[in-house]
C-alpha cells in the first residue's frame, strides 16, 4: 500500500493541538501524527533542508527563493503537523487539517501580511449569461463552507450559601464544695469538766459549693472569597457541507443510426 506525508503548518500551538485531537477523532493513530513546535524539532526532522520542501510543494517552492524553514518567514516560530496516512486518505486528511485553519505555505511567503491584517484573493466574478457564445451552455456548481461563530450563553448558576449548624461540644471543669461535718467524741473522764452550760446556743456553718459557668465567644475561622474565572479552550465542530461535481459521460453514436 502506497502512503502520503500530508504536512500542515499553524500560526499558535493552540490551532496545532485542535488539528492533532481531530485526527485522533477520526481515528488516526497518535503514531503516524508528527508534530514540530521548536527549531531544533525543526533541524532533527529535516525541515531546514530545502530538499524537504520541495519534495512536499515541488520545485515550485524553492523557485520563490525560499530555500528552506530558516529563509521562510511563514515557518518560523510556527508548529508543523504532519501526517503520514495511505494515500487514498489523504484528501481526508487534508479537510481534517484545514478545520484548524493553517498557513498557507505556498501563498502567503509571497504576498505575507501580518495575522490583523490577511489579504483576500480576489475573487473572479460572475459570467453573465449574455457573455455566452450560442453554442456554450453554463452549468454553476456551488459548494458550501462551514462557518463557525460563537455566542455567550448561561451554563449555569453557583450558589453559595452560609447558614448555622450547632454540634454537641463539652468541657471537664474542677469545682470545690465545703460542707459542715459534725464528730461527736466520749469524754473518759466526766470530772475534768467542772462548768457545765446549760443555755441554748445555735452553730450555723456557711456550706459552699462551685458551679459551672458556661460563657461563649465568637471568632472568624474562615474567610471564603467567591468570584469568577474565566478560561478558554479549543472545541472542535463536525459538520457536512455539500458541494456540487460534474458527472461527464460520453454516450457512442450507436452503429448503423443515422
Amino acid at each position: 500500500m502506497s502512503h502520503e506525508r500530508v504536512v500542515a503548518v499553524y500560526d499558535t500551538a493552540t490551532h496545532a493541538d485542535a488539528a492533532i485531537n481531530t485526527l485522533k477523532s477520526a481515528g488516526y493513530s497518535a503514531t503516524d501524527i508528527s508534530v514540530i513546535r521548536n527549531e531544533n524539532d525543526a533541524t532533527a526532522a529535516g525541515l531546514l533542508e530545502p530538499a524537504f520542501w520541495r519534495d512536499l510543494f515541488g520545485h515550485e517552492f524553492g523557485a520563490h527563493g525560499h530555500n528552506g524553514a530558516e529563509s521562510c518567514p511563514v515557518l518560523q516560530g510556527r508548529t508543523v503537523v504532519s501526517v503520514r496516512v495511505p494515500e487514498s486518505e489523504a484528501p481526508k486528511v487534508v479537510t481534517l487539517l484545514d478545520v484548524a485553519r493553517p498557513v498557507d505555505v505556498l501563498g502567503r511567503p509571497r504576498t505575507y501580511t501580518p495575522p490583523a491584517e490577511p489579504m483576500r484573493a480576489a475573487m473572479p466574478s460572475p459570467t453573465p449569461a449574455a457573455a455566452l457564445r450560442k453554442d456554450e451552455e453554463l452549468v454553476r456548481l456551488a459548494e458550501e463552507q462551514l462557518s463557525v461563530g460563537k455566542r455567550q450563553v448561561e451554563a449555569g448558576v453557583t450558589r453559595v450559601r452560609r447558614f448555622v449548624v450547632e454540634k454537641p461540644v463539652e468541657a471537664s471543669v474542677s469545682l470545690h464544695e465545703e460542707h459542715a461535718e459534725v464528730m461527736r467524741r466520749a469524754i473518759s473522764n466526766p470530772n475534768e469538766v467542772k462548768d457545765i452550760d446549760w443555755s441554748e446556743r445555735t452553730i450555723e456553718v456557711t456550706e459552699t459549693a462551685e458551679q459551672p459557668v458556661v460563657s461563649k465567644t465568637v471568632r472568624v475561622a474562615e474567610e471564603v472569597i467567591i468570584r469568577k474565572k474565566g478560561s478558554d479552550h479549543i472545541e472542535t465542530v463536525h459538520d457536512t457541507v455539500r458541494r456540487q461535481q460534474l458527472d461527464i459521460e460520453r454516450v457512442p453514436v450507436e452503429a448503423g443510426k443515422k
